[in-house]
């Protein structure tokens, strides 16, 4: 028999806990380590077991550490000109940033307590200019719709008279669904059934006794 599967769910016994956490482990990094030369990848792992131990591999960790290490020596050998300037631009993002989320919410109808008449004309225009471009592109999508919707009908037209063409049902000519169609060959034996109980015979005289009971 094969192995059952294995639930995803925390393991209780703290022994056994241990003992897969080893197993898997070195599965992963074989796995990893194998990834690596198959694909000429670089792959980094990094596991903390529940002792909180450091288990990993791979060089790009090192090279990782190496690079913010000479990024934050570089940013502390900066001239202090440069670094001025750095904080300079930060703010003023940092302030744009602001003025841009408070003239959204103004836009929302929130925060309108501290605007000015000219402030509020001046929301009131956006909202109409914004109406406006709104209006425009919804006629324009209902006028794509509605052409689209043309030229599907003309495809429909123009395969329908394919069709009949292949058929031989010219464009005047009424074909019966087929309920109609029962209906007809029904009213049709009908008829014939009629016709045939029409008596045809030509008797000179006295109609025979034998033909009473047809009569009657």
């Amino acid at each position: 028999m094969g192995r059952g599967r294995v639930e995803m769910k925390r393991i209780e016994n703290g022994t056994r806990r241990q003992v897969t956490f080893s197993k898997r482990r070195k599965g992963l990094f074989k796995k990893a380590s194998e990834l690596s030369v198959l694909c000429d990848a670089q792959i980094a792992l990094i596991i903390f077991s529940p002792q909180g131990k450091l288990f990993h591999i791979g060089e790009i960790i090192e090279r990782y550490r190496e690079s913010t290490k000479e990024t934050r020596i570089s940013i502390d050998n900066a001239p202090p000109q440069y670094i001025e300037r750095f904080k300079h631009d930060i703010a003023m993002m940092s302030k744009q940033i602001e003025m841009l989320e408070i003239a959204q919410r103004k836009l929302l109808g929130q925060g309108l307590g501290s605007c000015s008449l000219k402030e509020l004309h001046e929301i009131d225009r956006q909202l109409e200019m914004s109406l406006i471009n709104i209006k425009a592109r919804k006629a324009q999508v209902y006028m794509e719709q509605i052409e689209s919707l043309k030229a599907k009908e003309k495809d429909l037209l123009e395969e329908n008279a394919t069709l009949r063409e292949k058929c031989g049902v010219r464009q005047n000519e009424v074909v019966l669904v087929p309920g109609k169609q029962k209906e007809e060959i029904e009213r049709k034996k009908k008829k014939e059934r009629c016709m045939d109980l029409v008596e045809t015979d030509l008797f000179i005289g006295l109609i025979p006794p034998s033909r009473y009971a047809t009569y009657s």
